[in-house]
């Protein structure tokens, strides 16, 4: 960060600190006013609601000191605040399961573009398994949904203006579908040039050199965009009353029904307005949020946050078990109240990037799940491993592509014939990381049906029916290639660039 930011965000505030706020956020505002003339008439009014929000964010980004909590206020939370997925399971269905049901909306997070895995375009419209998008693998869950139950649930898109345009042409292929679908965009954020402190935008154009100027500020500003929409008021008088939220590239992410009954089967005054899906850590995970007691309040706690000193005691899976999911359960009146009144608390994330050019830049973020330390009565379930399945890798989608998973009416479910519930861990190397690369790769998906940990480095390719078992290690060194042949079954092996294959 820059020496002007550090000084700006350090120490007690002093007068010159405060008048030096004050000039960086009168230039910044004119800045935007500036920005907002190069817009027409249809636009500006959606921008300046952005715009408003960037305001608050940047306001209270130049007074944050440093990490926002004390290491030895952190609590663990209560057992009854994060209970066992088993204990509200055994408590069973009710009859009228419907009732709840027609009282849910369903909303995926399709900001993200499929960038990391090579593709252009919203990820949600990746192919996934069977030539199934992630799109449409969350239209036939909740198709099936209302189908069974003769329940009208809704799904809900909140999209980017990265994802926003491409994703309404392909909704044109779900209308005769027995799910209504709604859809609506997160804000645009001009990105801050980190010595300046003023936006990098020369207009309010996404064209040309301007493109790389806006960025969508995380997934927290969904409560904002869903109530600036318009779409909270009318799914509140359709008479909804919760949404499940979710990363619409986590395929384990589905309509829970004990967790709608968990909710629905209390009092209007005493129900839950928050419930946050966490599930135990791995070391996979160690960079994941937890839940924390913090104040008399729960809280989300993320790598962010925590003090350098205590970074390797946050990624510990002894002291900090559990980790946040991203699968969400919040009461739609209670959105609407902490955002009329201004109460919604969410930590700032600032995320410097370097663009391609050299530049330096700020993205002021937030996330979805900080939320929760606003919302009365919040609590987290502790849910199986299963229900967090996300595809960010081409290693992820190896896993969901092959026999471990079965596929039922848009749903995933681990084979039976897996001895395991574990999932296998799974690293393929730098040849393997776009999609289309990866495809190539594969005959066909090997059986991993017995497989515990898969390493694959360097210029490797599959034939078809390959088998992979217990540990295989297959690594090619530079220059070299190595093509697995068809019908092989590889045990605890190690395979090298000469193709000797040895015990593990």
């Amino acid at each position: 960060m820059s020496l002007l930011v550090a000084d700006l965000r350090s120490g007690a505030m002093t007068e010159f600190q405060e008048k030096l706020r004050q000039q960086h956020e009168e230039s910044m505002h004119r800045e935007l006013e500036a920005l907002l003339k190069t817009t027409d008439k249809a636009e500006a009014e959606s921008s300046r609601k952005d715009f408003d929000g960037f305001k608050q964010l940047f306001h209270r980004f130049l007074r944050v000191k440093g990490p926002s909590l004390e290491w030895s206020k952190i609590k663990r939370p209560p057992e009854e605040v994060i209970q066992p997925y088993e204990k509200i399971k055994a408590k069973g269905l009710p009859d009228d399961i419907r009732t709840s049901l027609n009282k849910l909306a369903v909303v995926k997070l399709n900001g993200g573009l499929g960038t990391s895995m090579g593709c252009k375009g919203p990820k949600s419209l990746i192919s996934v398994r069977s030539e199934n998008t992630f799109l449409d693998l969350t239209v036939q869950q909740i198709e099936h949904l209302n189908k069974t139950f003769n329940a009208d649930v809704p799904l809900v898109l909140m999209n980017s203006f990265n994802t926003d345009e491409d994703t309404k042409k392909i909704l044109q292929k779900y209308k005769h579908h027995q799910v209504k679908i709604h859809s609506f965009n997160q804000s645009r954020y001009p990105r801050i040039n980190k010595e300046s402190l003023l936006p990098i935008a020369k207009s309010m154009a996404l064209s040309g050199e301007n493109s790389e100027a806006w960025y969508p500020p995380g997934h927290g500003d969904i409560y904002a965009s869903f109530y600036n929409s318009g779409l909270l008021d009318q799914l509140i008088s359709e008479g909804k009353e919760y949404v499940f939220v979710s990363n619409i590239d986590n395929l384990g992410a589905t309509v829970d029904l004990h967790i709608l009954h968990q909710l629905m089967s209390q009092p209007e005054d005493k129900r839950c307005e928050f419930i946050m899906e966490v599930t135990d850590k791995t070391r996979a995970d160690v960079k994941g949020g937890t839940l924390i007691q913090y104040e008399d309040h729960l809280k989300l706690l993320e790598i962010a946050q925590v003090p350098k000193a205590h970074v390797d005691e946050f990624k510990s899976v002894t002291k900090f078990k559990i980790f946040n999911t991203n699968n969400l359960w919040i009461s739609l009146p209670a959105i609407k109240r902490l955002q009329q009144n201004n109460q919604m608390d969410l930590e700032i994330i600032v995320n410097a990037k370097t663009l391609d050019g050299g530049l330096n830049v700020l993205q002021l973020e937030t996330a979805v799940g900080a939320a929760i330390q606003s919302f009365k009565r919040a609590m987290g379930v502790n849910v199986p491993r299963s229900r967090f399945l996300p595809v960010k890798t081409t290693s992820d989608l190896l896993l969901v592509m092959s026999n471990l998973y079965s596929l039922d009416a848009g749903s995933l479910t681990m084979s039976p014939r897996r001895e395991f519930p574990s999932t296998p861990h799974v690293k393929l190397g730098s040849s393997f990381t776009k999609v289309q690369e990866y495809l190539i790769r594969f005959e066909n998906i090997p059986d991993l049906l017995e497989l515990d940990h898969l390493t694959v480095s360097g210029d490797v390719t599959f034939g078809k029916n390959v088998s992979l078992k217990g540990t295989v290690i297959i690594i090619a060194n530079h220059g070299e290639r190595i093509d697995i042949p068809a019908g092989a079954m590889l045990e605890n092996k190690i395979v090298s660039g000469n193709l000797r294959i040895l015990d593990h």
